[in-house]
């Protein structure tokens, strides 16, 4: 259907490579955070995904990337982002319209980055990276946390005497570091997480 055929005229060629990606491979001789920062784009259009490690590595790489929002990540950013789009963050709607509609989505997508010039994939690129401190386990494992917490409470409501000290508990382990943990960038002031946009801040009822 879209002709791709690995003829030496093809400007698209297509590499299938079913294998993990390190530096003593002999097709690709590369390390996986090598190849990620060698691409410009990385396209995910999944039916379904729970999370989706993929393009959440391509954002801390500062690889702009193309998602759906019928994947937890496309879901995640785009309850946290008000224009994803514009931070390099494409979703491709696959939930509220046909195949078709979502085909030539990501098609405009695609479209739209390879006509960009330099200078503004570059610009995209740090504004990218720039979206890394929302996928810093400081952040997302408190949310985590707090997932546990709530179905642990609705399993198990007569377990929990205080509501105020178990999760007063579960904050506190959370955000003791550890000395193994490297350091990451911090988030601007007035910069919410995940939870406190709604996404788990459901009080049990």
């Amino acid at each position: 259907r879209v002709q791709l055929f690995n003829r030496d005229s093809d400007r698209v060629k297509v590499i299938f490579h079913p294998d993990f990606l390190n530096s003593n491979n002999p097709i690709l001789g590369l390390d996986y955070e090598e190849f990620v920062r060698g691409c410009h784009m990385g396209v995910f259009p999944s039916y379904y995904e729970p999370w989706g490690y993929t393009p959440a590595e391509c954002t801390v790489m500062g690889i702009p990337s193309i998602t759906t929002n019928l994947s937890g990540f496309g879901s995640f950013m785009q309850d946290l982002i008000e224009n994803p789009d514009d931070e390099g963050c494409y979703i491709v709607d696959r939930r509220m319209q046909s195949l078709e509609d979502s085909v030539n989505q990501l098609t405009e997508y695609m479209v739209a980055f390879c006509t960009k010039s330099r200078r503004q994939r570059i610009n995209q690129r740090n504004r990218v990276e720039r979206l890394s401190p929302l996928l810093d386990w400081k952040n997302l494992g408190i949310e985590y946390s707090k997932a546990r917490q709530l179905a642990l409470r609705r399993a198990y409501p007569d377990q929990f005497d205080s509501e105020e000290d178990d999760w007063d508990a579960a904050y506190g382990e959370m955000a003791r570091p550890t000395f193994s943990m490297p350091g990451s960038p911090r988030l601007r002031n007035g910069a919410v997480t995940p939870g406190d946009m709604g996404t788990l801040t459901e009080e049990v009822n």
